[in-house]
């Protein structure tokens, strides 16, 4: 691409045509580089002045306040940009108030493209030339207010911004509806499971007996680990098996619908490993404890995972929901064995105590209940990857 060429998006609004033109960061947005306040004048009093010093104090595009502080050094303007300038460099949000900024940090004077255009900068690794090699990941004033950008019109810039504000703006809508079902779903596996009274707070109506205590093992009809092939034989891997591994879920919305790997007929011999079929409870038992996910593929597992195969989906639904609320309590932690990597055995995982209904009916509603809040909190999850796939070709497309 010769340098002609190299002025012109691939993608741009209709009505455009001009050549995009090449200038320094510097040259047409204010830079204000932070000065850190004296430690001693930190506060926690939100009647103090707001600091931000890094990354930390950012989150999801805009300042959080986190510290504050007596003492006023270099600020940043209610609207300003904020750029981290150490590690992790090139970071950027906005403030939404008018705050002291440390050296960790500095302040731009910049639009809406401006904004997305240094989102991008961080996207595709402009600031690492500058840190490459450096024992302390950091940008200078220099180096920001050189940076080489190109520009269009302003016209054209309000377009460009608009659009990927909107598509920010939905990003964040999906993201905040995800966190408060799940909220709502962590609140209500606290309520709608029993405890050692034998009764739960909240339930449907028309129930009223009392829960029962049930084994783990007493409720599936098929339990069991797997095993590993060994590393060192590469042909092991090169099989059409899938093979479940603690990425695969760590990674998982509650469902596996495919895994990273794949073994050999000879590697599952070899392993002892056995075929999982659809429809398991797989659950972590090493580096991950705790983890689990219901497979939607027939597939091999290693010994990381306990895996228990039901014959009643509808009490495989709940015994899942309770291992989830095991999780979240870190129940698993007084069963952990520790030593230099964290794990749990078989026999601890078949002799876990849970409080469950006696009436099939109720054990039904709340797995059902409990299913379509984890469907709905999929649906947004599946929406913000398409928004943010989205969002990542017009970055690319959308400047030059």
């Amino acid at each position: 691409m010769n340098d002609t060429q190299a002025k012109y998006p691939q993608l741009r609004f209709k009505g455009f045509a001009d050549p995009w033109e090449q200038c320094k960061l510097g040259d047409v947005a204010k830079i204000t580089m932070g000065q850190s306040p004296n430690s001693k004048n930190y506060t926690d009093n939100p009647k103090d002045h707001i600091l931000v010093q890094g990354n930390a104090d950012m989150k999801d595009g805009q300042v959080h306040p986190r510290i504050w502080t007596t003492e006023i050094t270099k600020i940043a303007d209610k609207g300003d940009l904020i750029l981290s300038v150490r590690a992790p460099v090139g970071d950027i949000g906005k403030t939404s108030y008018d705050v002291v900024i440390g050296r960790g940090v500095a302040a731009i004077k910049g639009n809406e493209f401006i904004f997305q255009l240094l989102k991008r900068m961080k996207t595709v690794g402009y600031w690492t030339k500058y840190s490459t090699g450096s024992t302390f990941e950091s940008i200078n004033s220099l180096e920001i207010n050189n940076a080489v950008i190109n520009l269009p019109k302003e016209h054209e810039q309000n377009k460009v911004g608009k659009i990927l504000s909107y598509m920010d703006h939905a990003i964040t809508l999906h993201e905040e509806k995800k966190r408060q079902l799940e909220r709502l779903k962590s609140a209500l596996l606290q309520k709608m499971f029993a405890d050692e009274s034998g009764y739960p707070a909240v339930r449907f109506e028309g129930f009223s007996d009392e829960w029962e205590e049930r084994k783990l093992s007493d409720l599936f009809i098929k339990g069991g680990s797997g095993g590993t092939p060994k590393s060192t034989n590469k042909d092991f891997y090169d099989g059409d098996i899938p093979f479940l591994g603690i990425s695969d879920i760590t990674k998982s919305n509650g469902f596996i619908n495919n895994t990273e790997k794949h073994i050999s007929s000879d590697g599952l011999n070899s392993s002892a490993a056995w075929i999982v079929s659809k429809g398991a409870i797989s659950l972590a038992m090493y580096a991950s404890v705790g983890k689990l996910a219901i497979l939607n593929i027939d597939a091999a597992t290693s010994q990381a995972f306990y895996n228990m195969i039901f014959d009643d989906y509808d009490l495989r639904d709940l015994v899942y929901q309770r291992l989830n609320k095991a999780n979240e309590l870190s129940e698993w932690n007084k069963l952990i064995s520790t030593g230099t990597q964290s794990n749990l055995n078989a026999d601890k995982v078949k002799n876990f105590q849970m409080y469950l209904p006696k009436n099939h009916d109720e054990i039904k509603l709340i797995s059902t209940f409990f299913k379509k809040i984890d469907n709905a909190i999929a649906l947004h999850q599946r929406k913000l990857d398409l928004l943010k796939e989205q969002k990542k070709g017009f970055l690319q497309k959308m400047f030059v």
